[in-house]
C-alpha cells in the first residue's frame, strides 16, 4: 500500500519550503552582519563629528539670556549690519559680474580662452595665503597699493584699516576677487548647455545682442542663477576666512561679521556659550534659505 504525500496547494513541498526559508534567513542574517560592519565606522564618525557637535552647540546656545546679552552689545548690533552688507553686496555683485563675464568667455577667440585660464587662478589659490597677501597690500604706507599710488601719481593712499567702511569694502572686494571665477565657470557651463539652435532662431527673428540675452539666454539661466545665488548666500553667511585674514575686524572690531565675532566671543573673551549663541543667531536667515534651496532643487531641479 503506497503512502500518499501531501503537497500544498501551490505545488511546493513543505520541507523544501522550510529549507529555502531557512537558507533565506541565514543569507539575510549574513547580509545584516556585513551591513552593520560596513556602516558602523561611518555611523560612529557621524555621531562623533556631526551629531554630537550640533546637539552640543544647540544646547550651549539655548539660554535666552545669551541673546539678550548679545542685543545689548553695540558691537554685536554693528556686526549684524556688517554681515548684511558683506553678504548682500558681496553675493549679488559677485553673481551679477559672474553672469556678465560668463557671456564674455563664451566668445570663441583663442586669447579669451587663455584669459579664462588666468582668470581662474584666484579661485585656485589657497584662501589663507591669498587673503594674507591682500592684507599686506593694504596695510598702509608700507603696503603695495599705497606705495604704488605714491610712486605713480604722488598721492598718499588712505590707511585702509583705520576706517570701518574702507575695511568692510576691502573685505567685500577680496571676497569677490576670490570667488568670482568659480561662479563664472558655473554660469559659463550653463550658457554652454543652451542649444545653439535657440540662438540661431533668435538671430533669424532679429533678436541679437541685448535682446537675445533678455528674451532667450537669461530666462534659460534664471533657474541655475537663482540656485547659485542661494547656495552662495548660505556659504557666505559662514565665511570666516575673508574677514579674519583681510581686515581682521579692524578698526577696533568695527568690520567684524557673525562668523568672526563668534570666534572672538568664544576664545578671546572666553565665553564659548556666547560665541555659539552669536553663530546661532544667523539661523532665522539660514534656515529659510536652505528650505528655499531644497524646494527649488526638488520642484524644478537645476536644469536649463
Amino acid at each position: 500500500m503506497g503512502v500518499t504525500r501531501q503537497v500544498p496547494a501551490d505545488g511546493r513541498s513543505t520541507a523544501g519550503g522550510r529549507r529555502r526559508r531557512a537558507g533565506h534567513g541565514l543569507l539575510h542574517s549574513s547580509d545584516f552582519i556585513w551591513t552593520v560592519a560596513f556602516l558602523a565606522p561611518y555611523a560612529a564618525v557621524f555621531l562623533a563629528f556631526v551629531l554630537y557637535p550640533v546637539v552640543s552647540g544647540l544646547w550651549m546656545g539655548s539660554a535666552p539670556s545669551l541673546y539678550a546679552e548679545l542685543v545689548e552689545d553695540p558691537l554685536y548690533v554693528r556686526t549684524l549690519v556688517n554681515t548684511a552688507l558683506f553678504v548682500g553686496v558681496g553675493v549679488n555683485l559677485k553673481m551679477f559680474l559672474a553672469l556678465l563675464l560668463s557671456g564674455f568667455f563664451m566668445r570663441r577667440r583663442w586669447w579669451i580662452k587663455a584669459t579664462l585660464v588666468i582668470f581662474i587662478l584666484p579661485w585656485a589659490l589657497p584662501a589663507i595665503p591669498a587673503f594674507l597677501s591682500i592684507h599686506w597690500m593694504l596695510i598702509g604706507e608700507q603696503g603695495f597699493l599705497d606705495s604704488l599710488l605714491l610712486a605713480v601719481i604722488g598721492v598718499d593712499g588712505p590707511i585702509w584699516f583705520n576706517d570701518r567702511w574702507l575695511a568692510l569694502g576691502s573685505n567685500i572686494v577680496a571676497y569677490i576677487w576670490k570667488w568670482l571665477p568659480f561662479w563664472t565657470v558655473i554660469l559659463l557651463a550653463g550658457r554652454m548647455a543652451i542649444p545653439q539652435e535657440l540662438h540661431e532662431a533668435a538671430d533669424v527673428d532679429g533678436a541679437t545682442g541685448i535682446k537675445r540675452f533678455v528674451h532667450v539666454t537669461f530666462p534659460l539661466l534664471a533657474n541655475i542663477y537663482l540656485v547659485c545665488t542661494l547656495l552662495s548666500t548660505i556659504w557666505t553667511l559662514g565665511d570666516f576666512t575673508t574677514v579674519f585674514y583681510v581686515s581682521g575686524g579692524a578698526p577696533a572690531r568695527s568690520s567684524e561679521v557673525l562668523s568672526t565675532i563668534s570666534v572672538r566671543y568664544a576664545f578671546t573673551v572666553a565665553r564659548p556659550s556666547l560665541g555659539v549663541a552669536a553663530a546661532l543667531s544667523s539661523l532665522p536667515v539660514l534656515i529659510p534659505l536652505v528650505i528655499m534651496l531644497m524646494r527649488r532643487l526638488q520642484t524644478r531641479g537645476v536644469q536649463l
